[in-house]
Formats: structure tokens, C-alpha cells, sequence
């Protein structure tokens, strides 16, 4: 079974970046100087993907791209570009299916400087990756009339319940609570439902769980977001609750992501594209810095990762507006919240 970190702690580590599309480049960019400001060796592996893949290679997701992250194992990844309803398959989506990144790990805390209407939001989301509504399997049955299938099996199911019970015991984690639709969904959610207590009544007994009907759960993520601790949801249900988890804390821009199996594992940051804004140097990257962080975790390289933790955390701690960019109350771009970084390492 997987963990959230390997610990290969060595001298160089090589991993595959893929800038993606849109602001991609510049965070990626920020993220590899902050990597090598705090004295972290990586042979970087550019490869393509997204919609600026589909221009120079002919396809969103070149074989090479697969093959390469297959070869080293890791991989740091920006923001891909996914059309609304049409053009290509999600280029996450792939990912996922096709090295089989069965766990969507996202951590979402508070963060002194950043100012919402919540304070000591300490959250980590784990989501089934491989399945579900996000199988793709539609079809057309009549004109007017479209079905989509939702797949679930009892392997995704104890696979993704042993990751969160797991990462929640090695963690110190006081608790798991899954998030389900078994009451209407019977068949599908009720597997996942009985695969977790399973798991749960045969070896993670030490570990405090719960079961809360998604919609009530989301009622108290707003109303309380202290009374939870690591979140499991299935795929669908994970993707739509991460990112209202994400906003607790202040939006997309500042939490990281980790799409992790059993051999490999890709972080990225989990906000879009943002083409607006692309190469005027106003995204911030605090994301793609965090992803980073948690690649560096992965490596066994702890020590450098709460380095720069405790970098960026004094940077958004500053009352100098310069330091931080727009999106979370500052008059800087990425160069500048970038440069405070390397600077506090």
C-alpha cells in the first residue's frame, strides 16, 4: 500500500516538470528557485502537456510525457487547461487512470496573513482518484436523452480506505470521517461505504471514524470546519468538497495537491490555468510551491521542505504589501513574492 512519503532522501533526485499551459510556466519557474534556494538538487525532466501540448506534439498528453514519469517515478506538474463541454479528456483525468494515482491527497490549513472568515482550519482531503463518474463513460442513448456511468469496485474502495486510515495513523491524524451518498446511492456508495468499515474493524480500529451524509457534511465544513479532521470521499464527491475545503482557507491559490499510488506519484498545484493573466507575472505561486513542498516530503527531504515552509509563511506574515500578490491583498507579482522567499532562505 502506498504512503505519502518514500523517503529517498539522497544527494540529486530527478524529477519530471510539466509546466502546463497559462501561468504554468511562471509558477513552475518560482517553484524550481525556491527548490534550489533551500539547497535541494533535482534533475529536471521538462516534458509536455495540455493544450500548449497539443500545438507542439500533436496531443494533450504525448506518450513520451507518460513514459517518462513511468521511467522517474515523480513528477512536478502545473495547470492544464481542460475545455467545457468538449474537446479532450482532462489531462489530470488521464494521469490518474493511466499510472493508476489512485489517492488524491490535499491539505488545507489556515495561514497567518491570509485573511478569511474562518481561523485554524487544519483539513486533509483524501479522494478515490481512479473511478467513478469520472470514468468518462457517457454515451448518447436517444437524441436528447444522455447516460453517464458511475463505476465502483470493492479493490478502489479498500485501497483508498487502507490510504486514509493509514496516512491518518502515521500522521498522528485524530480522525476520519467519509463522506458518502449511500442513502440514495445504495449500490455504488454503499460499497464504498462497507469496503471503509471493513478496513476500518480490521485494522485501524485505534483510529476514530465516522460516517456523515455529504450533504450535512458540507453544512458543517461551513458551519465548523474544526470538528473534521482527514475527509474520504469517492471521486466525484472528493473533487467538489476539496475545493470548498479550499475555500476556507482563502481559494485555490493556496493549497497544494498530491496524486499518489503504489510506484509513482505527480504533485501539483490544483487552480487553473488562469490565460488572463498569463506571462504578465501576477500569479502567485504559493500553490506550486506548496506542491513542491510536498514533493520534497516525498523525497525524504523534510528538512528542506520545513525550510521553505517557514519561508513562505514569514513572507505572508509580512505586512509589506510588495511581498504578496494581488489575490491575497498585496500590490506584488510572482517575481516579487518569489524573491522574499529565496531571500528569507
Amino acid at each position: 500500500m502506498a504512503t505519502p512519503f518514500s523517503q529517498q532522501k539522497g544527494a540529486r533526485h530527478t524529477a519530471v516538470l510539466v509546466k502546463g499551459d497559462g501561468i504554468g510556466p511562471e509558477v513552475m519557474g518560482a517553484t524550481q528557485r525556491v527548490i534550489a534556494a533551500a539547497g535541494v538538487d533535482v534533475d529536471w525532466i521538462e516534458c509536455a502537456a495540455g493544450a500548449d501540448a497539443v500545438r507542439t506534439h500533436g496531443s494533450v498528453l504525448p506518450d513520451a510525457t507518460v513514459l517518462e514519469i513511468r521511467k522517474h517515478r515523480v513528477a512536478l506538474k502545473g495547470p492544464t487547461t481542460t475545455p467545457i463541454g468538449g474537446g479532450w479528456k482532462s489531462v489530470n483525468v488521464q494521469l490518474r487512470q493511466q499510472l493508476d494515482l489512485y489517492a488524491a491527497l490535499r491539505p488545507v490549513r489556515s495561514i497567518d496573513g491570509i485573511a478569511t472568515r474562518y481561523h485554524g482550519v487544519e483539513l486533509v482531503i483524501v479522494r478515490e482518484n481512479t473511478e467513478g463518474l469520472y470514468s468518462g463513460i457517457e454515451h448518447e442513448v436517444v437524441p436528447g436523452v444522455v447516460e453517464s456511468l458511475k463505476i465502483t469496485t470493492e479493490k478502489a474502495c479498500r485501497r483508498i480506505a487502507e490510504f486514509a486510515f493509514h496516512y491518518a495513523r502515521e500522521r498522528g491524524r485524530r480522525k476520519v470521517t467519509l463522506f458518502h451518498k449511500a442513502n440514495i446511492m445504495k449500490l455504488s456508495d454503499g460499497l464504498f461505504l462497507h469496503c471503509a468499515r471493513a478496513v476500518h474493524e480490521a485494522a485501524y480500529a485505534d483510529v476514530e471514524y465516522e460516517e456523515m451524509i455529504i450533504d450535512n457534511g458540507c453544512m458543517q465544513l461551513v458551519r465548523d470546519p474544526s470538528r473534521f479532521d482527514v475527509l474520504l470521499l469517492e471521486n466525484f464527491n472528493g473533487d467538489i468538497v476539496s475545493d470548498l475545503c479550499a475555500g476556507l482557507v482563502g481559494g485555490l491559490g493556496v493549497v497544494p495537491g498530491a496524486n499518489i499510488g503504489d510506484e509513482r506519484a505527480i504533485f501539483e498545484s490544483v487552480h487553473g490555468s488562469a490565460p488572463d493573466i498569463a506571462g504578465k507575472r501576477l500569479a502567485n505561486p504559493l500553490a506550486a510551491i506548496m506542491s513542491g513542498v510536498m514533493m520534497l516530503n516525498y523525497f525524504g527531504e523534510s528538512a528542506a521542505a520545513d525550510r521553505i515552509k517557514a519561508a513562505y509563511n514569514a513572507v505572508l506574515a509580512s505586512s509589506d504589501p510588495k511581498v504578496r500578490t494581488r489575490d491575497i491583498g498585496g500590490t506584488g507579482g510572482t517575481d516579487d513574492f518569489t524573491n522574499a522567499i529565496v531571500a528569507k532562505l
